[in-house]
Order: structure tokens, then sequence, then C-alpha cells
């Protein structure tokens, strides 16, 4: 394959009144497998936007038969697709880029090597996204580790990139939340919940937070308590009762959810994952009346330390606006719950920045998989 040579393929279709240019990596990946089709059906960027795709993977020959599936998809909104493994050429003119590759975990290999991996993978596309891409463009990543991948390339991309502009997809989990809420509940829709957060990182320390939860403008604890579970309160009686599922199977459920998946699918999640990113995007781009969890810059909120991506409720406004949710409390259960996840960060982008300071292998850390 000549890697010199980009595969362009201009389709004719309805010319709406937008247009976007979208980046993805890892494009022949399972995820970008069930993403694409939600970036083109109008739900993210809305129907009167048109979508000119640049897809970046290693493996060129697969990644032609994803072309010829966007294209019998026959969709008015594609505009033009552009194919490539190099990143400046991915991200050139870029209003949004979603990364979703990054090198995986391998049988026997370090943390400390993946981590050295993808810290070197997403170091150069920030830069390549500081050199070609929209000066406001927005990136959402998705790749793991992805809280520390996304503090990585926020470093290299600054200052021409707003750091803000970064955020990490914790919103998987946070769907994960809502799901088992509803079933728990029964009878309940997942539109109906809102105020699930995920807090920290996207990993098994994560803190599902359903200490603020509402279902149809109720606190939680009052549709618990009509299901006639066992609730407690703590010895500070301000706080709302929580059933002690919500502690303990609950938080573990979601915590583990993606490990349970690998366990039965043999794959990772792909399908609620791609839901999830489209989800994450329309709502930042057109903002949400729901707290929307998301891996974003810390400024201090909760005495997370700054330059640490961690997942917090946001209200999102749209066109890619948002402000972290203020001033909630926490009881001694959860401020444990969320030192131990940030601190599980903080290590994460010691190691990582570390990593870069060391010599690469031979035949450097370059290549990404899908």
């Amino acid at each position: 394959i000549d890697t010199d040579v980009i595969n362009a393929v201009h389709l004719e279709g309805s010319k709406p009144t937008k247009h976007v240019t979208v980046a993805v990596t890892g494009a022949a990946g399972q995820i970008a497998y069930s993403l694409l089709p939600h970036l083109l059906s109008g739900t993210v960027f809305g129907a009167d936007t048109a979508v000119s795709l640049r897809l970046m993977n290693p493996t060129q020959d697969k990644l032609q038969g994803v072309v010829l599936e966007l294209e019998d998809l026959a969709k008015d909104s594609l505009r033009s697709i552009v194919t490539t493994d190099k990143a400046e050429v991915c991200f050139e003119g870029a209003d949004v880029a979603i990364l979703l590759g990054a090198f995986p975990r391998t049988a026997g290999m370090e943390r400390k090597d993946l981590l050295a991996r993808n810290s070197a993978i997403f170091a150069a596309q920030g830069r390549a996204l500081a050199k070609v891409a929209s000066a406001t463009c927005i990136v959402l990543v998705v790749g793991n580790p992805a809280n520390t991948n996304a503090a990585i390339l926020a470093e290299n991309a600054a200052p021409r990139i707003a750091p803000g502009n970064i955020t990490a997809l914790t919103r998987l989990d946070q769907n994960r939340l809502k799901a088992q809420l509803a079933r728990r509940i029964g009878g309940v829709q997942c539109a109906g919940i809102r105020r699930a957060i995920i807090w920290g990182n996207h990993s098994a320390t994560q803190f599902p937070d359903v200490s603020h939860v509402t279902v149809h403008g109720r606190p939680l604890a009052t549709s618990l308590r009509d299901t006639s579970f066992d609730l407690w309160s703590n010895d500070d009686k301000s706080q709302a009762p929580l059933c002690m599922w919500a502690r303990g199977e609950l938080v573990t459920t979601v915590q583990q959810r993606g490990a349970a998946v690998i366990h039965l699918r043999k794959l990772s999640s792909a399908m609620s994952a791609a839901a999830a990113c489209a989800d994450h995007l329309r709502d930042l781009l057109h903002g949400s009346e729901d707290w929307v969890s998301m891996a974003v810059p810390s400024d201090g909120s909760y005495d997370i330390p700054k330059g640490v991506w961690y997942s917090f409720p946001c209200h999102c406004y749209g066109n890619g606006t948002y402000d972290i949710v203020r001033d909630l409390d926490h009881d001694e259960f959860g401020q444990a719950k969320m030192r131990g996840t940030a601190a599980e960060l903080i290590q994460e982008l010691k190691d990582a920045t570390a990593s870069l300071a060391e010599p690469a292998p031979p035949g450097g850390w370059h290549q990404m998989l899908p």
C-alpha cells in the first residue's frame, strides 16, 4: 500500500445549509463501524448539516471496505470522504475530531508500557491537530486510557486548541448507570432519570454517583421507597437516604460493565460506546437540560488538581460550551470514592508524562491499531 496516496470519494447529494468536517481515527475499528452512521443521521450535527469525513486507520484495505458501506448508506448528508494513515491529513481543517484509535493492552503488557505507547501516539496527534485542524476544533477522546490520553493530547495541542475543547468519553458509563437504575426501579424510561453522575476516571475506580438523581422530578430515594427497597441514611440526616444496593452492587456493576461485555462477547463494547459518543457530541453541540458526565480539564473544583482530565457533571449549553456543575455535597463515602479515582488519574498522568521523556524503542510507537 502506498501510504502517500490519499483516497478521496466525493458523493453528490442534497445541499444542506451547513457543513462540518469530522476527523475520525481508528476508523475501521469496531466503534467506528457503529458510530459513522450516527454521524450522518442528522441527530449529532443536525439534519441541515452536510458532513465531510476524514478517516484515519493504519490498515487501508479494511478502511476502503468501510468507505464502500458508507457509500451504500445513500445518505444525502455525506459530502465527501478522505481516507489516510497520516494524522496531519486526517485532521486537516477538522471542526470535530473523534479519536477512537489507541494502542490496546495486550497479554503480558505492563500498565506503564501501555501508558507509554499511548502517550507517544496522543502527543503526536496533539501536535498534528495544532498544526492543521480548525483552531476551534472540538475533540472527543475515546481510545483508552481516555482521560490521560486527553491530557497528553491537550498539552501538545496547546495553545492553538484550547484545553477546554478537548473532552474524554465517560458518557458510556453514565448511560450504563441510567440503564441500571431504570431496570431496578421498573416502569421508568431512562429519559426520566436525571442527574446521574460519573466522577473521575473511565476505569474501575470511577464513582457512579446516584445521590443527586431524580426520577421524573422526584428524588431517587422516593422512587426506590415506592418499590419497597430497604433504605438507609447516614449520620448526617441532611443527606437523602440511599439504597444499600446503590452504593454496593450498582457501583460495582457499572465499574465492571466493560469487563463483563468482553467476557461474554470476547470483544470490547462497540455499539453502546458508539451511541455514547453520539450522545456526548449531540449534547455538547446542541445543549442538554440534563447534567452530562464527561472528562474535562479540572479547574480545581471539588479539590481535583488542575491538569487532570476528570469526569464531572457538566451543564452543556451548545456550540461546545459547558460548565462544571458546582457546589454538590458529598458524604465521606462519596469523598473517598472521588479521592481514589483522582489519585489513579494523577499517577497515570505522572507516568505518561515521564514516558515521553524516554527514548522510543526501535521502530517507534507511531503505529495505531483499530
